[in-house]
């Protein structure tokens, strides 16, 4: 009898089979992951290459982990109008990116910064439409949705650090002063009891924009007294101060304290007056 012809022999052939498609599977996985993990490799070596101050410091699963050195231009090799002394300008800051990224691509899918001292929100978001339509076509040829995060990213650590430089730098015995970077907002704590909220321009300091006044806000009892009238007025008459004035801090809020007391004793005369 041959046994080629039995049941048992086909049904042994057809376990080998099924054997052999299941090792075939799992070498094809194998080189799968393979070929990812190369991408992933030739990638980092690219943006180590292309990038100052990256280094990919691990990869795990869909995870890579970067390291950052970003470098910090001086005020002085910027044409800006801020006037700075004896205050040490920090000239690096480090940070590392914990980067989750789509299966099989580079594309973002989930993004950490340590220490988590720049907002980076906003960057993730346009970073995941990335090639729909908020970046051109010829930006988006020039490298991957990867490659350009960490490159704004690093902008972002440029104009975060300077800004907090410059702020910490203002203070004073008459005005102390805070960056809020998630609003792009300096916060001005004047004498009087009033607040001065600056909006922060896109690029200041390295580009020379006029920063402008959004609101003040009255503090303690007595200032609490001052008319939101009152306060509009001053808030216009400081936005239309020439530009070169609102591009520095310090001279933005000296002029608009000044325009706050003008104000103060033209309604204080005004007073007298109605009541004559």
């Amino acid at each position: 009898m041959d046994l080629r012809n039995s049941d048992g022999y086909y049904k042994f052939e057809s376990l080998k089979l099924t054997y052999q498609i299941e090792k075939n599977k799992r070498t094809l996985k194998s080189l799968q992951d393979l070929d990812c993990t190369f991408k992933r490799s030739e990638a980092s070596e690219k943006f180590e290459d292309v990038l100052t101050g990256i280094k990919a410091i691990e990869f795990e699963g869909n995870c890579i982990r970067l390291s950052l050195k970003t470098y910090i231009p001086t005020l002085e090799s910027l044409v800006c109008q801020q006037k700075i002394e004896d205050v040490s300008e920090p000239s690096e800051v480090d940070h590392e990116l914990l980067v989750e990224v789509v299966d099989g691509t580079m594309e973002l899918k989930n993004v950490e910064i340590f220490p988590n001292d720049v907002c980076i929100g906003k960057l993730v978001a346009a970073a995941k439409s990335y090639r729909n339509s908020i970046l051109s076509l010829s930006t988006v040829e020039k490298g991957s949705p990867l490659e350009w995060f960490v490159r704004k990213v690093q902008d972002r650590i440029v104009l975060c650090t300077l800004r907090r430089y410059i702020v910490k730098a203002s203070n004073n015995s008459r005005h102390s002063f805070e960056y809020l970077d998630q609003d792009e907002l300096i916060v001005a704590h004047m004498v009087g009891g009033v607040d001065a909220f600056m909006k922060v321009s896109h690029g200041w300091p390295i580009l020379n924009t006029a920063l402008k006044l959004t609101s003040l806000k009255t503090t303690d009892h007595q200032s609490k007294e001052i008319s939101l009238s009152f306060l509009c007025k001053v808030e216009e008459a400081a936005n239309n101060l020439d530009s070169h004035i609102r591009q520095n801090i310090s001279s933005f809020v000296d002029a608009t304290e000044e325009i706050l007391f003008q104000q103060m004793r033209i309604e204080l005369h005004s007073n007298d007056t109605s009541k004559k």
